[in-house]
């Protein structure tokens, strides 16, 4: 049964996947590329983030920014080591999504990369019917990165 807490950033297990994310990313990204937020960028009024938990195990972790209304941004969507590679990345993003209707937002957008370390998240998110779009929000064209957004319905 899937768990979900808002916050919970003091968790020790929730603040090492954050930061193994974190350094996973820039690593990942060339400078000036990545978008990745910290705890600290993560714990803003316009965010919200949710830990998730499946039998006392933390699965994962995802946040949703608010840009306008009914638009939001998907932000550090992550998978714990011990889940990967089973169908636990598609669980992450549809309960954001139905986090995201409770919140009545109308459109998910999401910035990846564009570079090989990436492709998983790329794969992932076309799986959810996630679609090519142009930079949206503060970005701006930048041959690193992808963006993707989807509709959703809130009935």
């Amino acid at each position: 049964m899937l768990k979900s807490i808002e916050g919970n950033f003091d968790n020790p297990e929730v603040n090492d996947l954050l930061i193994k994310h974190f350094i996973e990313l820039r690593a990942a990204s060339p400078e000036g590329s990545a978008h990745v937020l910290d705890i600290p960028g993560l714990k803003v009024s316009s965010i919200k983030f949710w830990s998730l938990w499946e039998d006392e195990k933390l699965l994962g972790c995802g946040a949703l920014k608010f840009l306008d209304k009914g638009h939001g941004e998907f932000k550090s969507i992550r998978v714990h080591d011990n889940f990967r590679n089973k169908g636990n990345g598609i669980k992450v993003i549809r309960y954001l999504i139905e986090e995201a209707k409770k919140l009545k937002i109308k459109r998910l957008s999401i910035e990846t990369g564009s570079g090989k370390f990436f492709l998983p998240a790329r794969k992932l998110f076309q799986k959810c019917n996630f679609k090519p779009c142009k930079p949206f929000a503060h970005y701006k064209e930048d041959i690193n990165s992808i963006f993707l957004t989807k509709h959703i319905n809130n009935d």
